[in-house]
């Protein structure tokens, strides 16, 4: 089993930047791509960025690439969104996830979910 925790949601405006974490516990860390998704009202959950077992790559979703960052602290059993030029269609609860190895952007191949955190833009 692999628990995760999210943090760092909450209301900024249009143009803002916030960083959301995500605190693993349980199986060994190194070995998990982490994923971040999100979902928004009325709306299916969608792919935002994901990470490989070693940092060695990464993957996001068009729109928010150049945007966002994904980046992962080992030593410290954590995952981080980095978001910045945050925009109102970003406003989601924001889910990061687990699955061994290697990144991917199918929700289906995650084992392992945290409970979200909501992510407002005001415009």
């Amino acid at each position: 089993q692999v628990q995760l925790v999210e943090s760092g949601g909450g209301l900024v405006q249009a143009g803002g930047s916030l960083r959301l974490s995500c605190a693993a516990s349980g199986r060994t860390f190194r070995n998990y791509a982490m994923g971040w998704f999100r979902q928004a009202p009325g709306k299916e959950r969608e792919f935002v960025a994901a990470i490989s077992f070693n940092g060695g790559s990464t993957n996001y979703a068009d729109s928010v690439k150049g945007r966002f960052t994904i980046s992962r602290d080992n030593a410290k059993n954590t995952v981080y969104l980095q978001m910045n030029s945050l925009k109102p269609e970003d406003t989601a609860v924001y889910y990061c996830a687990a699955k061994p190895f290697w990144a991917s952007r199918e929700i289906r191949q995650y084992d392992y979910w945290g409970q979200g955190t909501q992510v407002t833009v005001s415009s």
